[in-house]
């Protein structure tokens, strides 16, 4: 007997919601390819095409149609069945987060867990990496958000994100002179990234600006004063990217993971992880760690 796959149905509907396959892609944390390759299984199992293109775009044939409707109603039944027998949970849902997942992905997180959690309440901690950390070992926080790996915890791969060079959209680069960089003070995966590129390509830098936090890291970068290492997911209209064109080199990708905190099984903190888990297809973080070099 054939099964229809909720994340196929689930992307499905997604698509239908975003209007596209790459908005779909961004929103469930996803390559385009990926998306792609979910609906081609699912017209596979169906025996039938649901996208059509139309000039640039691809549009729903009537079959799509009539197939959404059928995964929107059978959805809707697979989330009220989850609501019925996660009622009984009760209590708190402490997420922790870094400063730069705060517009990117703490808002998706939050959304997921307090749709599929309603009774739940959720309390948010904001800081860096090493911090939530120590809050996540002794049980102060239930996950976190954390492009630093930790193989003390369990995790999973939220979401691949390009780091590149940022400057305001004014700014005037001079190859001839030091770099100007704008770093946050302390411990920052950014630091290390951006001075070991440098260093290994022998260009010279100079610090311009330390600032404590993300928000006067916008702001220097802004008022001009340098550039930064930051993910791409930070890229506004008043600023741009400097590049290999540029005289830069490239950084390497920024892996971001959701973190669960040791011995929270039978807890809303598992409940929420298991559930994210499925919703986004997320993949554990273990194996990732051991094809390469920890993230920060």
């Amino acid at each position: 007997m054939r099964h229809l796959d909720m994340q196929q149905l689930r992307t499905l509907v997604t698509i239908a919601q975003t209007g596209s396959f790459s908005a779909t892609a961004e929103k469930l944390f996803k390559t385009q390819p990926a998306i792609t390759h979910q609906m081609h299984q699912l017209e596979a199992t169906l025996g039938t095409a649901l996208f059509e293109k139309q000039g640039r775009s691809r549009v729903l044939t009537e079959d799509g149609q009539k197939m959404l409707k059928y995964a929107s109603q059978v959805l809707a039944l697979n989330d009220e069945v989850f609501r019925v027998f996660q009622e009984r949970l009760q209590g708190t849902l402490r997420i922790g987060s870094p400063h730069d997942a705060v517009e990117t992905l703490l808002p998706s997180i939050l959304r997921q867990a307090s749709q599929a959690l309603p009774q739940l309440n959720i309390d948010v901690c904001i800081d860096r990496a090493p911090r939530l950390f120590e809050l996540l070992q002794r049980g102060e926080i239930d996950m976190a958000i954390s492009a630093r790996f930790h193989q003390e915890f369990e995790g999973l791969i939220l979401k691949r994100s390009p780091v590149v060079w940022l400057c305001a959209a004014d700014y005037v680069h001079r190859p001839d002179k030091a770099l100007p960089l704008i770093l946050a003070d302390g411990s920052s995966i950014y630091r290390e990234m951006a001075l070991a590129a440098l260093e290994q390509h022998h260009i010279r830098w100079t610090v311009t600006r330390i600032v404590p936090d993300l928000v006067g890291i916008k702001a220097a970068i802004r008022a001009g004063l340098g550039v930064t290492p930051r993910s791409i997911d930070l890229l506004a209209p008043d600023m741009r990217m400097l590049d290999e064109a540029d005289g830069l080199p490239p950084l390497p990708e920024m892996t971001y993971h959701l973190w669960i905190r040791p011995h929270a099984d039978d807890s809303p903190a598992r409940q929420a992880y298991e559930m994210l888990r499925q919703a986004w297809e997320l993949v554990d973080a273990v194996p990732a760690a051991r094809a390469g070099p920890a993230a920060g």
